[in-house]
């Protein structure tokens, strides 16, 4: 807080006319001089007054406010900083800065947090702090910046292509949460089947990969493959090689495959030294259970629709007489054949790809157990598709 005395001029008049004025009392004044005329004095006094007045002197008394300068303290809260003793260091980082700035007067301590969510429209995973900085400077006149003081391990995904740009010329450190050179091991699988067809053979490949002062390049690493859920095989896969592994689907959906590798010779995390992938398993022909609960029109448009792949086998069965409609003609008589329930819902059941109930209605023909079957051949992987309209609704 301080304050400024000055005399100020708020002219009545435009200034040319002020000159003009002058210049003329200047020539009368002097003439009267030059005539020695009475009274000279006393009309120089007056004509000195009357310029004053229009010149209009005020005076000023100025009290002046200083604003503190900004610090912004922008601190990395992304997952990564749980890795090691990261976080802890960030935590004493930026408390030795409060304890610092505390003794320094006229700086003002902003403290950002950013990066613990990737945020709209961006990718998983990745650390975005400029942004935030960006966002906390909207609001500070560059002239109180002291300066940016930014804490993280280093993994920034929106750094600005030309550095300085962020700032505008004020001091910019960065205080890293890591160790120089720091070992860690983690496993990829540069490739990995999506799909394949169920007893054909496919192949992945896994690398395992060394990083810090400690990595050898010459080393083994024992690496276990849980195959849903089950323990599958070992193998010893060279470091920083790639490693093929061949597998053969044994049924039909998703195939869940678990490789962990074991412990490296130093690791800041453990959580990548695990992968997940799912392979799907396909037939080479799709084999279709299609059950028609009544005779319609729309079952020629079910079998011209299945039938038009070759690659799809149909089998279809229409439920003529549900068990409700009974009548006195002898069964050796009949010209229908009885529905093969047992044998398509408990003994062939797992030989299909997909099962289709079309128009049926629960008349008795699914006893419970078979409907179990049903519901553990999907839970397997089996496709179930049941076609209804507003009769059955």
């Amino acid at each position: 807080m301080g304050g400024d005395v000055t005399i100020g001029l708020s002219p009545l008049l435009p200034a040319w006319v002020l000159i003009a004025l002058a210049a003329v009392a200047v020539l009368l004044i002097g003439f009267a001089l030059f005539r020695r005329a009475r009274g000279t004095g006393l009309r120089a006094a007056v004509a000195l007054i009357l310029m004053a007045v229009l010149l209009n002197p005020t005076l000023v008394v100025e009290e002046r406010e200083y604003l503190p300068n900004i610090l912004v303290v922008l601190v990395d809260d992304s997952p990564s900083q749980d890795v090691g003793k990261r976080r802890e260091r960030s935590a004493a980082a930026l408390q030795g800065l409060r304890d610092a700035t505390a003794k320094i007067e006229g700086l003002e301590l902003r403290v950002v947090r950013a990066g613990a969510d990737a945020g709209p429209g961006r990718e998983e995973g990745g650390t975005y702090l400029f942004e935030s900085l960006t966002r906390a400077l909207s609001d500070v006149p560059r002239t109180r910046l002291a300066g940016v003081v930014m804490i993280s391990d280093g993994q920034v995904h929106d750094a600005p292509a030309k550095p300085g740009t962020e700032k505008d010329g004020a001091p910019f450190h960065v205080l890293l949460t890591g160790k120089k050179n720091e070992g860690d091991r983690r496993i990829t699988l540069p490739k990995s089947p999506s799909f394949g067809i169920v007893g054909k053979p496919l192949g992945m490949t896994v690398r395992v990969e060394d990083s810090g002062e400690g990595a050898s390049l010459n080393g083994r690493a024992r690496v276990t493959i849980r195959r849903d859920g089950k323990d599958w095989k070992q193998v010893l896969v060279p470091v920083g090689r790639d490693y093929p592994i061949e597998f053969t689907l044994e049924h039909a959906g998703p195939t869940f495959f678990e490789i962990v590798a074991e412990k490296g010779p130093e690791e800041l995390t453990l959580v990548n030294n695990r992968a997940v992938v799912a392979v799907n398993g396909v037939r080479d022909r799709l084999r279709v259970l299609l059950i028609s609960g009544e005779p319609h029109p729309g079952e020629r448009t079910w079998r011209n629709l299945l039938k038009a792949d070759p690659s799809v086998d149909l089998v279809h069965f229409t439920i003529l007489r549900p068990p409700e409609k009974q009548d006195l003609t002898p069964v050796n008589e009949l010209s229908l054949i009885s529905f093969p329930v047992r044998e398509l819902f408990q003994v062939k059941i797992d030989e299909f790809d997909l099962i289709i109930f079309d128009r049926y209605k629960r008349r008795g023909v699914l006893l419970n157990r078979y409907l179990d079957n049903i519901a553990r051949y999907v839970e397997n992987g089996g496709a179930l598709l049941v076609a209804v309209g507003p009769t059955f609704t």
